[in-house]
This record gives C-alpha cells, sequence and structure tokens, in this order.
C-alpha cells in the first residue's frame, strides 16, 4: 500500500519539477588546452631531443663513480647473505633434463629427499645422519628431523573405530 501512495505522490508536479531541473545554471567544463599540429609538435620534439646541452655535457663528465664493497667475511656460525649463497651441484636424478641441476647450500631437492630418506630406511648403518648431513651440505638437527619425521615410503593402516563401518565381502 505504501508503494501506490509513493507513486501517486511521486506523480504530482512532474512538469514543474522538469522545468526547475532544465532552468538551473550548469557547471562550466575547464578550458580545452590548445591543439596543436601534429607536425609542429614531432618538430619541435625532434629538436629539443637532438640538441646538445653543453652545460648537462660538462657536469656529466665531472662524475665518475667508482664503487668497491669489501667482501663480507662469514664464520662456520654466521648464515651467508642471500645475494651471496654457495651453490652446489645436485645429484642427478633418471630425468637430467628436468631435474635442478644446482641448489644453495643448506637445501636439497626433492629427488634428493627421496633418495636420501631411501637410502636411509635401506641402509641405515652405512646412511647414518651424520653421513648424509656431510654429504649434503646440510646441518645435522635439519637431517635429525628430516629422517625421524618424514617417512614417505610407510604404509600406515589405523583399524576403524567401528567393526560395522567397514565389513569386508
Amino acid at each position: 500500500m505504501g508503494a501506490m501512495v509513493t507513486r501517486k505522490l511521486g506523480k504530482i508536479n512532474v512538469e514543474a519539477r522538469a522545468h526547475r531541473e532544465i532552468g538551473k545554471a550548469k557547471p562550466v567544463p575547464a578550458p580545452r588546452h590548445p591543439k596543436m599540429d601534429k607536425e609542429d609538435l614531432s618538430a619541435e620534439f625532434q629538436e629539443e631531443v637532438t640538441k646538445k646541452d653543453d652545460r648537462l655535457h660538462t657536469l656529466l663528465k665531472d662524475i665518475y663513480v667508482d664503487s668497491s664493497d669489501p667482501l663480507k667475511h662469514v664464520d662456520k656460525g654466521e648464515r651467508i647473505p642471500a645475494k651471496w649463497k654457495e651453490y652446489r651441484t645436485t645429484r642427478v636424478g633418471h630425468l637430467s633434463q628436468l631435474d635442478v641441476h644446482t641448489v644453495p647450500k643448506g637445501t636439497i631437492s626433492i629427488i634428493e629427499a627421496l633418495t636420501l630418506l631411501r637410502n636411509h630406511q635401506e641402509s641405515p648403518k652405512i646412511w647414518t645422519v651424520g653421513r648424509i648431513a656431510e654429504e649434503y651440505s646440510l646441518e645435522l638437527k635439519d637431517v635429525t628431523a628430516l629422517v625421524t619425521y618424514f617417512s614417505p615410503f610407510s604404509v600406515t593402516v589405523s583399524p576403524p573405530k567401528d567393526r560395522k563401518a567397514l565389513r569386508s565381502p
């Protein structure tokens, strides 16, 4: 019911409202920039580009920049800054063209991770945590955590809580 009343009130005096809106002063747009001919514009820029400024040229000749940052000495306990990372070559897998060939020291590729986990799982007396850390340039605590908590080759089947849920045929 309210919509019907609002519609009827909106139609009252429509013509007078329209004349009032049309009669209002409109804002004056900002003046446009005077147009230039394309030939004048391109010639002006070409002249500006090819012109040699002697003052700037002499100032440029006076500038000499020589940068020689001393190499930072890194102790064994410190971390190497990102731009000076040491890289090592990886053990190439069976997909040699798709494999990563260099990785930063302290990291390993996926293929190397799977290989070292398999080697440690098959012969833990030969592939000890210390040997893996030395072979792949890793920290001992990282290798210990990797061998302890990551085992991609073991399958664990947990028994169902409800015997009715899984029945074998």
